[in-house]
C-alpha cells in the first residue's frame, strides 16, 4: 500500500510562486511506477497537472506547461519527496492539489490521458489571490 502526504499548500498572491512536496511512504516496491498532481477546483473535475514516471518522462497540462515543474522522483530517496514548483500563479489556479501515484506494466504508458491513477494523498490548498 502506497501512501502520499501532500504539504506546502497556502495563500499566495497573483504572480507569486508556492511549491508543493509529496511525501511517499511504503514505496513501490521495485515495481515500475507513475506520480504525480492533479487538482480539483470548486465546482470543477480533477484536472492532471504533471506526472513523472521512473523513466523519468515528464508531461503537463496544457494550462501550466512553462509554469509549473515537477520534479524527479526516486523511490529510494526518502530526502527528496516528490515536488512541484510553480510559478506565475493566477487566480485560476486556486484548487486542492492533490499527489497521485499508480503502478504500471513494463509496456504501459502512463502519461495517456485518461490513465486512472490508484494511491491518493489527501490534498492540499492553494489559494491565488489578487
Amino acid at each position: 500500500q502506497v501512501r502520499l502526504q501532500e504539504s506546502g499548500g497556502g495563500s499566495v498572491k497573483a504572480g507569486g510562486s508556492r511549491k508543493l512536496s509529496c511525501g511517499v511512504s511504503s514505496g513501490f516496491l521495485g515495481g515500475l511506477y507513475c506520480i504525480g498532481w492533479f487538482r480539483q477546483a470548486p465546482g470543477k473535475g480533477r484536472e492532471r497537472i504533471a506526472i513523472v514516471d521512473d523513466n523519468g518522462r515528464k508531461s503537463y497540462g496544457d494550462v501550466v506547461k512553462g509554469r509549473f515543474t515537477i520534479s524527479e522522483y526516486t523511490e529510494y530517496s526518502a530526502d527528496a519527496p516528490l515536488t512541484l514548483q510553480m510559478r506565475s500563479l493566477q487566480s485560476e489556479d486556486t484548487a486542492t492539489y492533490y499527489c497521485a501515484a499508480r503502478l504500471r506494466e513494463f509496456d504501459e504508458d502512463c502519461h495517456a490521458p485518461g490513465t486512472r491513477f490508484t494511491y491518493w494523498g489527501q490534498g492540499t490548498q492553494v489559494t491565488v489571490s489578487s
